[in-house]
């Protein structure tokens, strides 16, 4: 049986369009159905209050299905959300389809097919999305609770993330297990270069959103097993090991500055977009290891250089000469 109490939007341009999707998913038995003629609309009625599953046509006038879904992913970052987003579309074909998940829509559908495909994909978004925003909730509850113990020696209090004394920690041993083992330790650093700016705008309780969904975005660009630490108010960090040498090029990890850096986050303050710069060091599993201070100042020497030439520096370590 359908949970009464999901919360569904739908928007469509087409009022007939609009009323008949509302009808059709009313009568399996969903009853918090909202509905909006304009994505403008609808976005401003999900601020107030998410929704679970988004319903929407692909193409509308203005902003467009796949616009609305990344504003929406916004929405949910500032958040800590998660909407499931169904385009319907006339569109057909692999290419279709690949654009609308490259874009972050969860699924799809025909638009002469929505009277028999629609209630059973709404089933699997439901199960879908209460599972991620149970995740999701689960997860902050972890933090809070981090915060409530005060284990501040070793977890930031504003992310949940490490803070710098436990990615020291996390870096000494990767570096001792490239040592022995083999394999390329990376420390990446993520340096916010525009915080000062920001700082004078903007009110701590918007400078925390910020931060927040900075840290959230950087999660979800890296690998789950990562490192991912807060080392300074305005610096982030992330250490990795990889079997290849190659698999530390920066065209690699250029994907996540720009994810940082393109799209805007949502803030009780508005959309706020952050700058940043990316230094990389890399330990080669030499004889002579280095310890985790001295690739993370080295790091820090090379944040200038960053942000003069607009690129991501790197510095392989070498030990020095005798």
């Amino acid at each position: 049986m359908p949970n009464p109490d999901i919360s569904i939007m739908v928007v469509d341009d087409a009022k007939f369009s609009n009323i008949m999707i509302h009808r059709l998913i009313k009568s399996a038995g969903y009853a918090d159905i909202r509905q909006a003629a304009t994505s403008k609309q609808a976005l401003e009625m999900m601020e107030q209050r998410p929704a679970h599953i988004l319903i929407a046509d692909w193409l509308m006038p203005e902003m467009d299905g796949l616009a609305l879904t990344q504003a929406v992913r916004q929405l949910d970052e500032a958040c800590n959300h998660f909407t499931y987003v169904m385009l319907l579309t006339a569109r057909e074909g692999q290419e279709a389809l690949l654009n609308a998940f490259e874009n972050g829509v969860d699924d799809f559908i025909n638009k002469s097919l929505m009277n028999e495909q629609l209630l059973p994909r709404m089933w699997a978004a439901e199960r879908t999305s209460s599972m991620h925003n149970r995740l999701l909730r689960d997860h902050q509850s972890l933090i809070d609770v981090n915060a409530r113990l005060k284990q501040l020696s070793s977890i930031d209090p504003l992310t949940g993330l490490d803070n710098r004394g436990q990615a020291q920690r996390f870096l000494d041993e990767s570096i001792r297990y490239c040592s022995s083992r083999g394999g390329f330790c990376c420390y990446l650093l993520l340096t916010l270069t525009n915080m000062d700016v920001l700082r004078r705008s903007c009110d701590s309780k918007t400078m925390g959103q910020l931060i927040v969904a900075v840290t959230r975005r950087l999660r979800q660009l890296v690998r789950p097993l990562d490192e991912v630490a807060r080392i300074a108010p305005h610096q982030l960090a992330v250490i990795n090991i990889q079997k290849e040498l190659s698999h530390c090029s920066p065209d690699i990890f250029k994907r996540i500055l720009d994810g940082i850096n393109v799209k805007a986050y949502k803030t009780s303050n508005g959309f706020i977009s952050v700058s940043s710069t990316m230094c990389m060091v890399i330990y080669t599993g030499s004889d002579s290891a280095p310890s985790a201070e001295t690739l993370m100042q080295l790091a820090e020497s090379r944040i200038d250089t960053a942000r003069k030439e607009g690129s991501i520096t790197v510095d392989n370590w070498q030990p020095p000469s005798s």
